[in-house]
């Protein structure tokens, strides 16, 4: 080959890859204009006053296509597919109680993503800001609001296999004693101290006392209920095949979604409901498979997103195992209760 045809090959081979590159860009942002537009028969949104100390509310991230996607919402908790009104407050994450939220967020940069995870107060102003180690998965206020929990995944992107690593911190938003990752804290399984590098946790969920919590602890390709101690800094296993254990209001009971021999590799889960008094194990009437740490309505009532044409759409089941589950909202997810 000639210098000359070189020259050609590799002229020709920069006009093209030029021009993949323009078309990509173009693609993109056709794409984002399309999101930032409105589509025809979603829910309606108008900026407003988002708060956590509104009773009787539901906030939650906004999903549907336009100005306000990503954005913290609110509508009454009676009427949950009204009108929505949004924040300029965006999280790929959520969850609030006693008046504190916890919001994960993305930091966007020049090559890729970082993220963050911020507390927020009762007004949705931003206070501590800590950095997550990876994609937002999971995040859990106690009902005081004195501490926030949240998970991100630092290896894999999916729970439904076992190629993946979390890593799961509580805060303090009192104080802003954080603990980066639950390993640091000691296992306790089958009555003796339980030491394994494999050790995952994710799924935390606070008692009302501001000292007990409950997560999901995964070693050796198994997972366990954990019940936690935050003074004591020790994690306890209950039983195995618990993911994602959502504490009752009431404090007697644990929402959890199970692994269900039989049902598919990728979708692998139903919802079941723990009784901690008994150790009964209620399943729910919902027949699809959840992967979402479910939210409590209230004592009777369960919410958990399932995906939608948005990404996620929020149903509802009741807690005892009778009854059918009930879609709610379209274009939702990380919904919490202000109560």
């Amino acid at each position: 080959m000639t210098p000359r045809t070189r020259m050609l090959v590799l002229l020709t081979a920069l006009m093209v890859l030029a021009g993949v590159a323009t078309a990509s860009v173009l693609h993109a942002s056709a794409r984002a204009e399309r999101r930032d537009r409105p589509q025809a028969g979603g829910p309606r949104i108008a900026p407003g006053t988002v708060a956590l100390n509104r009773r009787g509310s539901m906030v939650f991230r906004n999903l549907a296509w336009g100005p306000h996607r990503d954005d913290l919402v609110t509508v009454p908790a009676a009427d949950p597919s009204g009108p929505r009104t949004a924040s300029p407050v965006h999280c790929l994450r959520f969850y609030a109680a006693g008046g504190t939220g916890i919001c994960l967020q993305a930091v966007h940069g020049p090559v890729s993503d970082s993220y963050r995870a911020v507390v927020l107060d009762a007004s949705l102003h931003p206070g501590a800001r800590y950095d997550v180690p990876g994609i937002p998965s999971r995040a859990r206020v106690s009902p005081s609001g004195r501490y926030a929990a949240w998970t991100a995944f630092v290896g894999g992107d999916s729970y439904a296999g076992t190629d993946f690593s979390t890593r799961t911190a509580i805060v303090d938003t009192r104080t802003g004693a954080l603990t980066p990752s639950l390993e640091a804290y000691r296992i306790v399984k089958d009555g003796r101290p339980y030491h394994a590098a494999d050790a995952n946790f994710w799924g935390v969920t606070f008692a009302a006392d501001d000292r007990t919590f409950y997560a999901t602890l995964a070693t050796r390709g198994r997972t366990y209920l954990v019940r936690g101690d935050l003074r004591a800094r020790t994690v306890t296993a209950l039983r195995p095949n618990v993911e994602c254990p959502s504490l009752s209001p009431d404090g007697t009971r644990i929402a959890f979604k199970k692994r269900v021999p039989g049902l598919p590799a990728d979708a692998p889960w139903r919802l079941y409901v723990l009784s901690l008094r008994t150790g009964r194990e209620t399943a729910l009437a919902e027949p699809r498979s959840v992967d979402d740490q479910a939210v409590w309505r209230d004592d009777r009532t369960l919410v958990y997103a399932l995906p939608g044409d948005y990404g996620a759409d929020l149903y509802t089941v009741p807690a005892d195992g009778t009854g059918r589950p009930r879609r709610i909202n379209t274009a939702a997810v990380s919904p919490a209760y202000v109560s």
